[in-house]
């Protein structure tokens, strides 16, 4: 059998006996009243198993993740790069003149601004 397909049967058992586990610790401790709705029930049982299910397709599929991360190579090149120092330099912009005005005259009311 392929080693990713036997990792990938592995992870998937791991991930639903975590599952089954983690159910049980739910129904057990009455999380939020779910184990006294699941076990006073006639239909409760369906309720645990889509739990079970639905808590087995996350835990093997973060357990698959997780294990397919860990296979990937330590990098051991330098690390955090070089540190290049940026010059800043003002950059130069040409700015509008002044409007000319007009020569003020003698007695000329100056407008308000």
């Amino acid at each position: 059998m392929p080693r990713l397909i036997r990792l990938y049967i592995l992870s998937i058992a791991i991930g639903f006996a975590l599952s089954a586990l983690f159910v049980g610790i739910v129904i057990w401790q009455d999380v939020a009243g779910l184990g006294r709705l699941i076990l006073a029930s006639g239909v409760g049982w369906i309720a645990a198993l889509m739990m079970l299910m639905f808590f087995g397709i996350l835990f093997s599929g973060v357990q698959f993740a997780i294990r397919i991360m860990m296979m990937a190579g330590g990098d051991d090149g330098p690390r955090g790069g070089l540190r290049q120092h940026v010059f800043h330099m003002p950059a130069r912009a040409a700015a509008p003149a002044p409007a000319p005005t007009a020569a003020a005259k003698p007695g000329a009311v100056r407008p308000r601004r």
